[in-house]
C-alpha cells in the first residue's frame, strides 16, 4: 500500500492530508495538519506575495515535509489556489519553495480547483447519485459545481474570497454598517453571472466545503453550549437559511476581533475574517435561494487524494463512488487486516436474512446498510486482541472516521458489531444504556441477524452457498445447502448455541435444515 501525502497551498490555509492508499483504491486519512499562512494578505488584491508570505509559507511547507516524512510518504502533491495563481511574482515563489523544500508545486486553474473539491466532497458525504451544488468560499476565490455521478455539468470561480474581502471592506478591523451594506452590495453583483448561468438548473441539494462554511455551522451547532473545538468534525451537518441568519446577525454584531473572538463556538483563527466570509455566504443563500446546506468535512486536499489515485491507477475511478459508505468501511477493515472473506460471506448471508424480515419489522433500507457495515467490521476488534475482540471492535468503529455515516449511524454499527458475540445488550453496559429505546431494539434484532450469519460461516470457510428462508406458524426456517453438499455441522451447531438472541428480538423461533442437492 502507497501513502500519499497532499497539500492546499491556499490564500488564507495551508492544510495537509496524509493517507494510506488500500489495494480497492480507497484510502484512510493517517493525520491531518493546517496552518494560516496568508500568503494573499497585506498585498495588492492578491497580485503580489510579499516577503513575509513567503518565508511564512516556507516555513510550514518544511514542517509539511517533516509531517510525511515521518509517515514514510511516496509521494507528495501540492496544489496552489487562487494566491499562487494570481500573483505576479507566483514562478519566484514555486522556484524558492522547490529549492528550499524540495515540494514542486502545482498552480491550478479555479474551475481544476473545482473539480477537485467535487471529488473531495464525493468521498465524504454519499452524493454520488445526487445532482449537487457544491460551494467552497475560500481567502481568495469562492468555487461553485454542479456535478452528478463525477460528472461535472457547471463550474465557475470568481474572485471572492474572506482574506480578500476582509482587506477591501473591513482594513483596519472596523465593522461598520456602511461598511457591510457596501460589502453585500459587492457580493450580489459579484454573483450575478453565476446566478444567472445556474438560476434555471434544479438540483438535488446543496454541499459547503471552506472553513467559513463549516465555522458558521459550528456557530450554529453551539448555540452557547460549547466552544469552537478544531478536532470535532462538521461532516454531514445540514443548517437552513434560518440558522444561518442567525449565525451571521451574531458575527456581524461583533464589530471587532476581540468583540468575536466571544461568540461561542468562533474558530479563533478565523474570528478575523469570518466577517467578510459570512456575507459572502449569506448573500449566496440568498440570491440563488436554496433552504439549506449540507458541510462536507472534504474538499480540496481530499480530491487530491483521489484524483492521485486515479491517475496512478490509471482510470477514472469516479464510477465506483456510488457507495461511498462501501469504500470506507472496506478502508478501515483492511487497515485493522481483517478477514475479508469471512467479512463478506458474513454479510450475504445477513443481507438475504434481512430482505425476508425487514419490512415485515419496519426496518428500513438504512438499517440494511449499517448491518451491512457492521458485518463487514464485525471482526476488526482482532487487531488489538483475541480475547474481547467483540468489545475492541465496538471501540476501534466508533472512533473511527467512516465517511458517509453520521453520529448515530456510527453508533449503531459499532454496537451491532460489539454484540455479534459473547453477552446480549443489557442496560448495565454503559455503551448501550445511554441510547434511546428505539436504538436499543435496533441493535438487538440487527445483532441477532449478524450472530446468525456469522455462525453460519463458523469455520471461515464459506461452505454455505445456497439460503432459502420462509415461515411456518412462529418459526423462521432456514434451508441451506453447501458447495461441498456436505452437512455443515460445525455451522448447525453453532446457530443452536447462539440463537437465543435473534428468537427473543423477532418473537420467532429459528431452525436451520441442511438440503443436499
Amino acid at each position: 500500500m502507497e501513502t500519499l501525502g497532499a497539500i492546499d497551498i491556499g490564500t488564507n490555509s495551508f492544510h495537509l492530508v496524509v493517507a494510506q492508499i488500500h489495494s480497492n483504491k480507497s484510502f484512510t486519512v493517517l493525520t491531518k495538519d493546517k496552518e494560516v499562512v496568508r500568503l494573499g494578505n497585506a498585498s495588492n488584491d492578491m497580485k503580489y506575495i510579499t516577503e513575509e508570505a513567503m518565508q511564512r509559507g516556507i516555513s510550514v511547507l518544511k514542517r509539511f515535509k517533516l509531517v510525511c516524512q515521518s509517515f514514510e510518504v511516496e509521494k507528495i502533491r501540492a496544489v496552489a489556489t487562487s494566491a499562487t495563481r494570481e500573483a505576479i511574482n507566483k514562478d519566484e515563489f514555486i522556484r524558492r519553495v522547490k529549492h528550499d523544500t524540495g515540494i514542486e508545486i502545482e498552480v491550478i486553474s479555479g474551475n481544476e480547483e473545482a473539480r477537485l473539491i467535487y471529488l473531495g466532497a464525493l468521498q465524504a458525504l454519499p452524493i454520488y447519485n445526487e445532482k449537487v451544488l457544491v460551494i467552497d468560499i475560500g481567502g481568495g476565490s469562492t468555487e461553485f459545481l454542479i456535478g452528478k455521478r463525477g460528472n461535472i455539468k457547471y463550474a465557475n470561480s470568481i474572485k471572492l474570497g474572506a482574506v480578500r474581502m476582509t482587506q477591501k471592506f473591513f482594513p483596519d478591523d472596523k465593522v461598520k454598517k456602511s461598511s457591510i451594506e457596501e460589502a453585500r452590495l459587492f457580493v450580489k453583483g459579484v454573483i450575478t453571472q453565476v446566478v444567472r448561468e445556474i438560476k434555471n438548473e434544479e438540483y438535488d441539494l446543496v454541499v459547503g466545503t471552506s472553513g467559513t462554511i463549516s465555522n458558521i455551522g459550528f456557530l450554529i451547532r453551539a448555540d452557547n453550549k460549547f466552544e469552537f473545538e478544531d478536532n470535532i468534525s462538521m461532516n454531514k451537518y445540514s443548517y437552513d437559511k434560518s440558522g444561518m441568519e442567525s449565525a451571521v446577525k451574531k458575527i456581524l454584531k461583533a464589530e471587532n476581533h476581540n468583540e468575536r473572538l466571544k461568540i461561542p463556538g468562533i474558530d479563533p483563527k478565523r474570528a478575523d475574517i469570518i466577517t467578510a466570509g459570512a456575507i459572502i455566504l449569506e448573500q449566496i443563500f440568498e440570491e440563488l435561494k436554496f433552504k439549506k446546506l449540507t458541510v462536507s468535512s472534504y474538499a480540496l486536499r481530499e480530491g487530491i487524494i483521489f484524483d492521485t489515485i486515479s491517475n496512478f491507477a490509471g482510470d477514472d475511478l469516479t464510477s465506483h463512488l456510488s457507495n461511498v459508505r462501501y469504500k470506507s468501511v472496506i478502508g478501515l477493515g483492511e487497515k485493522m487486516k481483517f478477514d475479508g472473506k469471512h467479512a463478506e460471506q458474513t454479510r450475504s448471508i445477513a443481507v438475504k436474512i434481512f430482505d425476508f424480515l425487514g419490512e415485515k419489522y419496519s426496518m428500513t433500507e438504512n438499517d440494511e446498510e449499517c448491518l451491512e457495515a457492521a458485518c463487514l467490521l464485525h471482526d476488526v476488534g482482532y487487531y488489538i486482541s483475541h480475547s474481547q475482540h467483540h468489545k475492541h471492535s465496538y471501540y476501534l468503529i466508533r472512533n473511527s472516521e467512516l465517511l458517509g455515516f453520521n453520529e448515530n449511524e456510527i453508533e449503531l454499527i459499532a454496537n451491532v458489531a460489539r454484540y455479534h458475540r459473547k453477552s446480549h445488550p443489557k442496560m448495565k453496559h454503559e455503551n448501550f444504556n445511554k441510547l434511546d429505546v428505539e436504538m436499543q431494539e435496533k441493535i438487538r434484532k440487527l445483532a441477532g441477524i449478524l450472530r446468525i450469519a456469522d455462525t453460519l460461516d463458523r469455520s471461515h470457510k464459506s461452505l454455505v452457498n445456497n439460503l432459502g428462508i420462509k415461515i411456518e406458524d412462529k418459526t423462521l426456517v432456514i434451508t441451506i445447502g453447501t458447495k461441498n453438499n456436505t452437512e455443515p455441522t460445525l455451522e448447525m451447531w453453532g446457530v443452536n448455541l447462539r440463537k437465543d438472541l435473534f428468537e427473543q428480538s423477532f418473537g420467532l423461533e429459528l431452525k436451520i435444515v441442511f438440503q443436499p442437492v
